[in-house]
């Protein structure tokens, strides 16, 4: 039943104004005074104020200003009661934000059609306001789409060109790794052969031997392959930590290790840790079910925002700390990366995974890391994503995986 506010300091006036309004089937409420009028109005959320103009308190025109400036009741239909008819009167009611007058004493059946006329503008201006916030809560929906879409491109371009690079790197350093260990052999044979060649009554070879610093030579070379073999072992790790990070292979979700992602994420980002200690704390944890492209970029994105809040924060203590556990009752696991950096201050910790907020300069930052590690996490995987943070203390990242297989 819709609610209409009658405040009028005469009993009389609000008996009859109530008697005729309920015969139309409306609900009443009743106020003797201004300020009995605006505490019952944001009480009840009236759809129409019938308000005296001379009232003790507060006046008609002050209980109008003061309701209009609520934004919970700034669309209440609010019609002013007066003995005063002049173009002036009006004039003042229309700018404390009136919508009505009616002249005292009110004819029925005038009171009746002003009051339907008024709310039908009520309910049209409630519409209205219900079709605005649902067109804004699509357009929002689109954006995010939109975000989603353009970082799916991206990540996915980015999974593309690394799976190539390293499928090109590959190629040629396993080559060159397998046949070390036959240039190791072919070379001891040839020094072997130096050496005998060395001792040997012919002048030429023995000038030969002297010349080449064969005994340099002997102690060098083998130094020289086996710092090759270990360049080349730590390409192998490389493209294997691209290889794994890119996870192009594995779209569907599957069983994995999520210390393997976190290692392969740790590798790929190795050139940015210069000076920033890592502190490894990692428990037994069982296999998860994930789709580990998507996880694996969720670590990206937060161990990029970890590097940068560490280097703006310019402090001697450089350092990124990740945990690991398991969360038995809730059949989950969790992860926890921390940072050193200054943290984020209380106002701005409610927005960190909103999309398209950032806080680091123009063209260092477009919003969208966070926002799309917590659709994938809270989205993708239904699990959770939260950030803690103390200024000065730095920001702790939690995500909670399930271990089975999430729903879809």
């Amino acid at each position: 039943m819709t609610k209409i506010l009658i405040a009028d300091d005469h009993s009389t006036t609000r008996l009859i104004l109530k008697r005729q309004l309920q015969q139309g089937g409306y609900e009443i409420v009743e106020a003797t005074d201004g300020a009995e009028a605006i505490a019952l109005a944001k009480e009840v959320s009236p759809a129409l104020i019938l308000c005296d103009w001379m009232m003790p308190e507060y006046d008609g025109l002050e209980v109008c200003r003061h309701l209009k400036q609520d934004s919970n009741l700034a669309a209440t239909f609010f019609i002013l009661l007066s003995a005063k008819g002049e173009v002036s009167d009006r004039v003042k009611g229309l700018d404390a934000g009136a919508d009505d007058f009616l002249t005292k004493p009110a004819d029925k059946t005038e009171l009746l059609a002003r009051v339907r006329a008024g709310l039908r503008l009520y309910e049209a201006q409630q519409q209205l306001t219900t079709a605005n916030q649902k067109l804004s809560q699509t357009l929002q929906d689109l954006k995010k789409a939109q975000m989603q879409l353009i970082q799916a491109e991206k990540m996915s371009s980015l999974g593309q060109l690394v799976a190539g690079v390293a499928h090109e790197i590959n190629n040629p350093v396993t080559f060159i790794y397998g046949n070390l260990n036959h240039a190791k052999t072919y070379t001891e044979e040839l020094l072997n052969l130096a050496n005998l060649a060395r001792s040997s009554q012919d002048r030429k070879l023995v000038e030969a031997a002297k010349d080449l610093d064969l005994e340099f030579l002997s102690q060098d070379f083998p130094s020289v392959l086996d710092s090759m073999q270990n360049g080349a072992k730590r390409i192998q790790e490389i493209v294997n930590s691209l290889r794994n990070f890119s996870r192009l292979d594995e779209a569907q979700q599957k069983q994995v290790d999520i210390h393997e992602g976190l290692e392969s994420t740790l590798s790929i980002l190795k050139s940015r840790f210069v000076d920033i200690e890592i502190v490894k704390n990692y428990s037994k944890l069982p296999e998860i079910t994930c789709y580990p492209g998507q996880i694996n970029q969720v670590f990206l994105h937060i161990f990029n925002n970890a590097i940068d809040a560490i280097l703006s924060a310019d402090r001697s203590c450089r350092k990124i700390k990740i945990s690991t556990n398991t969360i038995p009752e809730d059949g989950a696991i969790a992860i926890k990366i921390s940072d050193s950096g200054t943290g984020i201050q209380p106002h701005i910790l409610p927005k960190v995974f909103e999309p398209f907020f950032t806080t680091k300069a123009v063209g260092s930052g477009k919003g969208l890391g966070l926002s799309t590690s917590y659709s994938i996490i809270v989205e993708q995987h239904r699990g959770k994503l939260e950030c803690f943070s103390s200024i000065g203390e730095g920001s702790d990242f939690v995500i909670v995986l399930p271990v089975g297989t999430p729903p879809t």
